[in-house]
């Protein structure tokens, strides 16, 4: 048995970017910021805060919900799965990306009725 499954609770860092497909569905993606606070080992050494951006992507009423309701800065609590693709640009260069595909969020920042959080 295997398990694709990833929790994240953290700050949105840009606009979300919503999009309508020709087929009437809507993609919303979102950079999702979680922050590791910083500490120090036994010998003295400082270890800095580390901030980690996941790509998080949405569909249909996730993805609505999110153009409604998410701006920078909001906090999120999402779950999901990940998934990794790549793609060659126009300069024929390949990229490789992960993102974060939502299966349920929740808005932890100012109000929204719970049947925002899906």
């Amino acid at each position: 048995m295997s398990v694709n499954r990833v929790t994240l609770v953290g700050y949105v860092g840009q606009e979300p970017i919503v999009r309508w497909l020709d087929t009437g569905m809507c993609v919303a993606s979102v950079r999702l910021g979680t922050t590791e606070r910083g500490y120090t080992l036994a010998n003295g050494t400082q270890v800095p805060e580390r901030t980690e951006w996941h790509n998080v992507i949405f569909w249909n009423k996730q993805a609505e919900l999110v153009e409604a309701h998410v701006k920078k800065g909001d906090k999120l609590f999402v779950e999901g799965k990940i998934q990794s693709r790549s793609y060659d640009d126009k300069k024929g260069t390949n990229h490789y990306v992960v993102e974060i595909m939502a299966q349920t969020v929740e808005f932890l920042s100012g109000k929204t009725n719970d049947s925002d959080n899906l």
